[in-house]
């Protein structure tokens, strides 16, 4: 028999919605709230987010725990027998699997309260336009601030009953770029008589590929990737604009804005060589994820106590996460956990070990217990 926990990811797996969007998610969990003992919950929404208040027996201190809810712009690939039901979307980073975990620590504490008190934070627009920064503003939260948090993001490349966490920076700074050139279209066969947007976007993609190799420290990581352009209407006309679309990861602050500085004066060379016209927006920005030292070692020499769990302390990844907001504010960490599947997160196929699911909850379970003591 399922465990009811992934009982409720299969359900969530076929409802994924974009940020800010995520009106079925948030009806579905509120549903499974509204089964839990109420005596000690007290549950508030956000826009489509949902807090949960525990009460704990006798609290000094507020725990909190985060768990992401919206989806990706991604035709599902599965063999799965429940797939998504949503047309070109998909829960292809586990945020369904996180919900659903979120879900199992509430219901441990409702029926099970420990000493302190815990909120549990289910967060819109993890993947955009971004919801941690603005969550963090609400009057809702600002009532109900944890003193420590804590959150998991699942990891295809390890195996089922693995952790993988570090002290300091775990994910890196991030940034949307979206870049648009504007010229002057005109007919192929007379060339002189327009300015192709098609040339200045490909010179201006490999100058972008010059900051990382010749203005960033090497010792600093750093990637500029452009993803996705956009230009042209038919074969034999010259094109008057082109699109870029990309991101932007550091490992340090220092070096997104030195990034940043990079980009526009290439922009402006651009415009100078092309008489073009460049644009350039930034997007969605993440902070990275810097797990507090303290906090994080505590929680790692604790975990090499248990044995149902296996420690990995894991390098830096260049993966971004809003939850490096919250951790800005609140003294906390984030760890992966290992879901041992082939196909890497954003994925079509995506298709985690949902045995990781109890194991996650058990694990968050007793960590907060021990933390409450």
């Amino acid at each position: 028999m399922l465990s009811p926990f992934i009982e409720l990811r299969r359900q969530l797996h076929q409802i994924p919605e974009p940020g800010f969007q995520e009106f079925k998610t948030q009806q579905l969990l509120l549903d499974h709230l509204a089964k839990l003992p109420q005596d000690r919950l007290t549950i508030r929404t956000w826009r489509t987010g949902i807090l949960v208040y525990i009460k704990g027996t006798n609290p000094t201190k507020r725990f909190g725990y985060r768990a992401d809810m919206d989806g990706l712009p991604i035709t599902e690939e599965t063999s799965l027998p429940f797939p998504s039901q949503h047309p070109g979307y998909m829960h292809a980073c586990g945020h369904d699997f996180h919900m659903s975990i979120g879900m199992g620590v509430v219901t441990h504490f409702a029926q099970q309260p420990m000493q302190d008190d815990l909120v549990v934070l289910f967060q819109p627009a993890e993947e955009g336009p971004g919801g941690a920064l603005p969550m963090l503003a609400a009057e809702e939260l600002q009532d109900w601030k944890p003193d420590q948090m804590v959150a998991l993001h699942i990891a295809p490349e390890y195996p089922v009953g693995t952790i993988a966490t570090k002290p300091e920076i775990l994910f890196a700074n991030t940034s949307e770029l979206f870049i648009d050139l504007l010229g002057k279209g005109g007919h192929a066969a007379y060339p002189h008589q327009a300015n192709d947007m098609i040339i200045a976007a490909t010179q201006m993609v490999g100058q972008l590929q010059t900051i990382v190799s010749r203005n960033v420290n090497p010792l600093d990581s750093a990637v500029i990737t452009i993803g996705k352009m956009e230009a042209g209407t038919k074969q034999n006309i010259i094109a008057e604009k082109a699109r870029l679309e990309g991101t932007i990861r550091t490992l340090s602050a220092e070096s997104m804005n030195k990034i940043k500085k990079r980009i526009e004066a290439v922009a402006a060379g651009i415009e100078s060589s092309f008489e073009c016209q460049v644009s350039i927006d930034y997007g969605s920005n993440y902070r990275q994820v810097f797990n507090d030292p303290a906090l994080t070692v505590e929680f790692m020499d604790w975990l090499r106590s248990k044995d149902n769990v296996q420690l990995v302390e894991c390098t830096e990844a260049m993966t971004g996460e809003d939850f490096g907001y919250f951790l800005e504010q609140i003294p906390g960490f984030m760890f992966w956990l290992g879901v041992d599947t082939p196909h890497g997160l954003h994925n079509a196929k995506l298709d985690p070990n949902e045995s990781a699911i109890d194991i996650a909850i058990d694990t968050m379970t007793a960590y907060l217990r021990f933390k409450s003591m």
